[in-house]
C-alpha cells in the first residue's frame, strides 16, 4: 500500500490549519489516515508547527513518501536530518551518540534563528505601534492649534465688532446732539 505524508485540512473557511498525517495515498484528502504526526497552523505568524519527529521518522524509513508542502515542514522541524542519521548509524557510518548530539545542535541552531526572527517581528510591530502614536499625536497637536487659532479669531472679531458697534453709538449720539443743537 503506497503510503503518503500529507496535509489534512481542518478549521473554517478563511482559517485553515492542517494536520500533518500518514496516509494511504488512494484516500481522499480529508478521508480516512493511519497516523496523526503533528499539526501546522499558518495563519500565525510566525507559522505553528508541532510535529511528532520520531513519528515521523517511522514512517519515513517504512517508506513513506511526503508530498512538497510535508517535505519542506518535515526539513523544517529536522525529521529528514535525524531519518538521515538514523541512516547513517544503520549503515555503521556513525554511532547512536554521535548522530543524537548532531540532531541536538542542529536544533539548538534552529530555535536560536526562530527565537531571533520571533524578535525582529515584535521590535518591528513594536516601532509600528509607537509611529503610529506619534503621528496621532501630531495630529492632535496640529488640531488642537487650529482650534485656538479659531477660537482667538472668535474673540478678535467679537471684540472688533464691539467696537464698531460702539463707535456707531457713539457717531449716533454725536450726530443726534448735534441736531438738537441745530
Amino acid at each position: 500500500m503506497p503510503v503518503k505524508i500529507r496535509l489534512q485540512r481542518h478549521g473554517k473557511k478563511g482559517k485553515p490549519f492542517y494536520w500533518i498525517i500518514a496516509a494511504d495515498s488512494r484516500a481522499k484528502r480529508d478521508g480516512k489516515y493511519l497516523d496523526k504526526i503533528g499539526i501546522y497552523n499558518p495563519n500565525t505568524n510566525p507559522a505553528t508547527i508541532e510535529l511528532d519527529v520520531d513519528g515521523a521518522v517511522k514512517w519515513l524509513q517504512n517508506g513513506a513518501q511526503p508530498t512538497d508542502t510535508a517535505r519542506a515542514i518535515l526539513s523544517y522541524k529536522g525529521a529528514l536530518l535525524k531519518n538521515h542519521l538514523v541512516g547513517g548509524v544503520r549503515k555503521g557510518a556513525l554511532t547512536e551518540e554521535q548522530a543524537e548530539e548532531k540532531f541536538k545542535t542542529w536544533l539548538e541552531e534552529k530555535e536560536g534563528a526562530v527565537s531571533s526572527k520571533e524578535e525582529s517581528l515584535s521590535k518591528a510591530q513594536e516601532d509600528a505601534k509607537k509611529k503610529a502614536l506619534d503621528a496621532e499625536k501630531e495630529v492632535n497637536a496640529k488640531r488642537m492649534a487650529a482650534s485656538a487659532e479659531a477660537e482667538t479669531a472668535a474673540a478678535e472679531a467679537e471684540a472688533s465688532e464691539e467696537v464698531a458697534e460702539g463707535t456707531e453709538v457713539e457717531a449716533a449720539e454725536a450726530s443726534s446732539e448735534e441736531n438738537k443743537e441745530a
